[in-house]
């Protein structure tokens, strides 16, 4: 069933013409008619379809889609979540609809390895990622000055066994309390809890090396470098109660030689990481990405 998200109302333009850019995304059971049906809805909404991905998934049955349209007055989000709903029904259609150009609120969390964080504060500064940072947690202090340096509030909460608890309440909280929409671990070296894992399904990405489960534990990439490894990896994935086994969004690799040093293999492997987190941040926001069971469509 559909699970409309509330949204703060933004003005409507006076400029003569303009007309308010949105984005419907949809997955529902695959079955004739379905974009005949949001197509004319759109056309007798007064609506403009701008562009259209869609993929219809043969081994699970689903049909995915995802539409940038334009609207001009009377129409605004309120009134399009409401009138969508009946068609939404109709198809069983787990559906949204998002104004584009509203920036997503984010939490970044880190432990003790910084270029990740670093990476995204830069990304957002600059425009390339459409995102409002809300807040940066850590359960250390070592980057509170770079945080602070990008303007952007920092939040030490410590975390032991038996404080974890506490900890994940107080993130919780912040996400509320900033209308949070996405968390992202950016070398967060904590495993969260499952009741953290399911209380923001969908809402938390991960990035970690791609040599799991093959180099588990510390150092990997000198565990890498000493069987000779050629590929250097990285994941970007939804958190789920299954450690790094959630549905995947983006990977990036980087072929290497044999004569690169651990040191050399680790600077690669930062840049990868880099690379395909902040790609999986961008098409999160932009809502690219429809969860497929234990896989991702991604509209990129």
């Amino acid at each position: 069933m559909s699970q409309p998200q509330p949204a703060p109302a933004a003005p409507q333009s006076d400029r003569p013409g303009e007309r308010e850019q949105y984005v419907l995304t949809l997955s529902c059971p695959d079955k004739q008619g379905i974009v005949h049906a949001v197509s004319s809805y759109l056309f007798m909404t007064g609506c403009n379809i701008e562009d259209s991905q869609q993929f219809g998934d043969h081994d699970t049955g689903l049909f995915f889609m995802r539409v940038h349209f334009s609207a001009g007055a009377p129409v605004t989000l309120e009134k399009l979540r409401a009138s969508f709903a009946a068609v939404g029904d109709s198809f069983r259609m787990d559906w949204r609809i998002h104004r584009m150009g509203e920036r997503m609120r984010v939490v970044l969390m880190v432990s003790k390895f910084g270029h990740c964080l670093n990476d995204l504060l830069f990304r957002t500064r600059i425009g390339a990622l459409p995102v409002e940072i809300a807040a940066v947690v850590s359960n250390h202090t070592d980057f509170e000055e770079l945080v602070g340096s990008y303007g952007v509030p920092f939040h030490h909460i410590p975390v032991t066994k038996d404080t974890k608890p506490e900890a994940e309440a107080r993130l919780l909280e912040l996400v509320r309390d900033e209308g949070v929409e996405l968390v992202v671990l950016a070398r967060y070296m904590q495993v969260l809890s499952d009741d953290l894992c399911k209380e923001l399904s969908g809402r938390i990405i991960n990035i970690h090396h791609s040599f799991l489960p093959s180099f588990k534990g510390a150092r990997p990439y000198h565990q890498a470098h000493a069987r000779g490894v050629k590929l250097i990896g990285a994941t970007a994935h939804y958190v789920t109660t299954e450690l790094d086994e959630g549905p995947i969004i983006e990977q990036e690799v980087e072929r290497v030689g044999h004569e690169v040093t651990p040191e050399q293999l680790v600077a690669v492997g930062r840049d990868v990481e880099c690379q395909a987190l902040a790609r999986a941040v961008k098409w999160h926001s932009e809502h690219r990405v429809l969860l497929n069971g234990r896989r991702t469509v991604v509209f990129a």
